[in-house]
């Protein structure tokens, strides 16, 4: 006797009813199969409650795949109660992957042609939902018919169909173009609504449909400002709000037809000012208006005193109890203060207050508008607040705000000392959030300037003796000493406060350096380093106690850093070299400033004194210091609408092994790109390690650009390839490129 299966809703209490979901599985796993006897059975009466229990099976995450074909025929009958479950499986377990969905498509044709309003209207939902490009280009003459349908019903959906269709296949925007502009003379609200969003998608997918669209501006502004003055109707509605939804859309065409196009831009200007002066903001829909139509006077050529009122627009947007709201508004004006710098800058008071919020995204976004803010006039002013910021900001903002601070104060530096001073705040508040290539901004930029040479050792000396915990600056500060011991001790700055220092103190603070558990391996290494040099630069009885402190780098054992292997190499060469009079010590401190790269100042040697009564030192008696490494080019790889994509190589001297590749994505388009992601690949023989961007918005006209670092170590010397992927958004549209880089300058890296 065959046990007759359950109904859909004694199956759904059943399924609720189970107490584990070993009981569930069983219930379904017994009707699973009795749905199959039934469709091997063949029982046309009652395949659609089959078919409906097994949708419900297939929404709880259950396989259903064994129904697909009971779907074609259930369309295919010519009851309306087996094409409802029959479209609606069709719809739940088909898509493009699978070839069966076309089999429907005569079906939906035939269905299409009958003038059947309901079975229209599912044959209708079924392709705007999983119709793929061939089933599209097949049945879009029977869609253009049902567009100037008089039902209101069939060409609201038909509509909807068109829609997916051009996403779908942009070719066919030909099809669709003629009856647009007799659907726009509609008064019903869902054809008004959904022959807007058709003639959006047409615009932004041909420039055909656009140019033919801008002839309906004046049209769309009566329609508008119909909707501001007087109502569309009370039924739609929202908090006072005549018909949100559609003034939202229309907005978003007038900005697509009016960008970079004068006349249809001066047409909605009057319009955009009533609505942003006339819409209520009280509630969340007028909010959502008055947005539209900032975001449409910012992409149109509107006129300087309308974009100066959507700017101030925003301001108050920032001043909203709402946070989604306000971080609405600083992304926006984050994309205006290129083009409206001045603007944006008489609400740089009410950002800056955004610092403190709580939420972490609001803070970022403030945090990036307040760096764009930064300029000349006001430099000292916002490091100021930034810095207080940097102070009290979460961990995960810090590394972000130290490298906006430090590019801020490079750009706009008053003085140099100035910028100096901000670094050395930064390195000492933010400690092991600065990114690594800090250290050698401040290390290139005071070897640069030989003026700041004695302030610089003098601040670094007194910083360092305050705290030898943040290892950013304890290196800058090794390697200015290392440098410049000799002004320290001659105590000659003027800037500062006389501070007498002896040998013996300076030497005192490296070695406590060497010998705290917090120094990490490339501190001990500068460490080391400044002793060295060192001992070229101070008298003749402290170069024992140097070399004293060349031993302690034998506690790191196997894990000490290449570059104290390498200083500590140095230091032993040194050792077993005479000490050197007061002739030969100035020439060999000459010599080893020519050799040394940091200070990135190429020095010709002075000539050696070659007389019997000069000692001549010879090149092969000094320590073996290798010359520093030739420049490596930058590299431009990736160029599209004006966002370009440089690498810039840096091998360190101390680390031949290790390349950093600094990655600068710049935008000299009229749009700004947001949600940029750069992404990179290299072989197994490689170890790559990508530190976080600067940012994810680069904006338009040459602004702020993104950095990233990418540390690649090549322990094998193995051929070095890189392969990048590129995401992005630009012009609203979204952006991905994936390429390998070939025409690296160093492939001979070893």
């Amino acid at each position: 006797m065959v046990v007759p299966s359950l109904k859909l809703q004694d199956l759904i209490e059943e399924i609720r009813g189970a107490k584990t979901q070993a009981q569930e599985r069983e219930v379904i796993q017994k009707e699973c199969a009795h749905i199959r006897a039934s469709f091997r059975d063949g029982d046309p009466v009652h395949r659609h409650r089959q078919l409906a229990k097994l949708l419900y099976v297939h929404m709880l995450g259950y396989p259903a795949h064994f129904g697909q074909m009971e779907c074609l025929k259930l369309i295919a009958s010519s009851r309306f109660t087996d094409k409802r479950v029959g479209y609606l499986g069709a719809m739940l377990l088909l898509d493009e992957r699978h070839d069966a969905h076309l089999l429907i498509t005569n079906s939906i044709k035939n269905d299409l042609s009958q003038g059947i309003q309901p079975v229209q209207g599912l044959a209708l939902c079924t392709l705007s939902t999983m119709g793929s490009a061939e089933m599209c280009r097949d049945l879009a003459p029977e869609v253009e018919k049902l567009l100037l349908q008089p039902s209101p019903y069939v060409r609201k959906k038909a509509i909807l169909t068109a829609v997916h269709m051009i996403r779908k296949v942009p070719e066919l925007s030909s099809v669709f173009l003629p009856p647009c502009a007799q659907l726009l003379h509609e008064r019903h609200h869902g054809i008004l609504l959904g022959t807007i969003t058709l003639i959006t998608e047409l615009c932004e997918r041909s420039p055909a449909a656009l140019r033919h669209f801008r002839k309906v501006v004046p049209q769309l502004v009566h329609i508008l400002r119909t909707l501001v003055t007087m109502g569309y109707s009370t039924e739609h509605s929202i908090s006072g709000v005549s018909d949100p939804f559609l003034q939202v859309q229309i907005l978003r065409l007038l900005r697509i037809l009016g960008r970079n196009h004068e006349e249809s831009s001066e047409t909605m200007n009057d319009l955009l000012a009533q609505v942003a002066t006339n819409t209520d903001t009280s509630r969340n829909a007028g909010n959502a208006v008055l947005f539209e139509t900032v975001l449409t006077i910012m992409d149109i050529r509107s006129a300087a005193g309308l974009r100066v009122l959507a700017v101030n627009i925003l301001g108050r947007f920032l001043l909203n109890s709402d946070r989604n709201i306000r971080y609405v508004a600083l992304t926006s004006l984050l994309r205006l203060v290129q083009s409206d710098h001045s603007a944006v800058q008489r609400h740089r008071p009410t950002v800056v207050e955004c610092l403190r919020e709580t939420d972490a995204s609001l803070s970022r976004r403030a945090l990036e508008l307040s760096l764009a803010l930064v300029n000349s006039s006001n430099v000292r002013a916002m490091m100021q607040e930034l810095q207080a910021f940097l102070e009290s900001c979460p961990p995960d903002l810090r590394a972000d705000c130290a490298s906006g601070i430090l590019l801020a104060a490079e750009r706009f530096a008053p003085t140099k000392r100035w910028h100096i001073d901000t670094i050395l705040h930064v390195l000492t508040t933010a400690g092991t959030h600065v990114r690594d290539d800090a250290v050698a901004n401040l290390t290139q930029l005071i070897g640069g300037a030989q003026e700041l040479h004695a302030y610089s050792v003098r601040r670094l000396y007194n910083a360092l003796a305050e705290d030898i915990s943040q290892q950013p600056l304890v290196q800058v500060a090794a390697w200015c000493i290392g440098e410049y011991g000799d002004l320290l001790l001659a105590g000659n700055c003027e800037e500062i406060e006389p501070l007498q220092v002896d040998e013996e103190e300076v030497l005192a603070l490296l070695e406590k350096v060497l010998q705290s558990h917090m120094s990490l391996p490339a501190t001990r290494g500068y460490a080391l380093t400044a002793l060295m040099k060192l001992s070229t630069r101070l008298c003749g009885d402290n170069k024992a106690a140097i070399l004293e402190k060349m031993p302690l780098v034998e506690r790191d054992g196997p894990q000490a850093d290449e570059e104290a292997k390498e200083s500590k190499e140095a230091a032993q060469l040194s050792e077993a070299a005479p000490v050197p009079t007061e002739p030969q010590a100035s020439q060999l401190l000459d010599l080893l400033d020519l050799l040394d790269g940091a200070s990135g100042d190429v020095q010709h040697p002075p000539p050696l004194d070659p007389s019997p009564g000069g000692a001549l030192i010879h090149l092969l008696d000094l320590p073996c210091v290798p010359p520093p490494p030739a420049p490596i080019p930058d590299l431009k790889v990736f160029e599209r609408e004006g966002v370009q994509l440089n690498l810039s190589f840096i091998r360190p001297p101390e680390n031949p092994a290790l390349l950093l590749i600094t990655v600068t994505a710049t935008n000299f388009s009229e749009g700004d790109v947001t949600h940029f992601i750069c992404q990179a690949a290299v072989p197994k023989s490689l170890q790559l390690q990508l530190q976080a961007p600067s940012g994810n918005t680069v904006p338009a006209r040459g602004g702020l650009p993104i950095t990233q670092l990418f540390r690649i170590l090549n322990p094998n010397k193995a051929p070095l390839r890189l392969k990048l992927r590129l995401t992005y958004d630009h012009f609203h549209q979204s952006v991905q490129e994936i390429f390998e880089v070939n025409n690296l300058p160093v492939e001979s890296w070893q």
